[in-house]
């Protein structure tokens, strides 16, 4: 008998997704066609990191080089190399996902909570 993976999606957008697997205790971050699992901490240890980055310094460079951000969390096995565009579009999912995050606990701990 094979265990069925629950997978249940948290938020997403045109360019990507975030899905919560119980079983395996992580995030799944699709983006641009890539998939990528990442740890609770690790997640949010790459929300921070964009947030860090500076985007308009990014768009008044006129350096092409200075259009692509190599992103590397700590605790996480993938790297990022991200276009402006790609950061401004992950920014956006993983804002959109914490939020989710943050309102499912907030229902859970409010339904679930025991009367006093």
């Amino acid at each position: 008998m094979q265990a069925t993976i629950s997978v249940t999606e948290v938020y997403s957008t045109p360019f990507g997704q975030v899905s919560q697997c119980d079983i395996r205790k992580c995030l799944i971050v699709e983006f641009e066609g890539k998939t990528t699992e990442l740890s609770v901490p690790c997640f949010f240890c790459l929300k921070r990191t964009l947030d860090r980055i500076d985007l308009e310094h990014m768009a008044k460079n006129t350096d092409p080089a200075a259009d692509i951000e190599i992103v590397a969390p700590h605790g996480c096995a993938h790297c990022f190399a991200l276009r402006l565009s790609q950061i401004v579009h992950l920014k956006e999912l993983l804002a959109g996902a914490k939020v989710m995050l943050e309102l499912n606990s907030i229902l859970h701990e409010r339904i679930y909570k025991p009367v006093l």
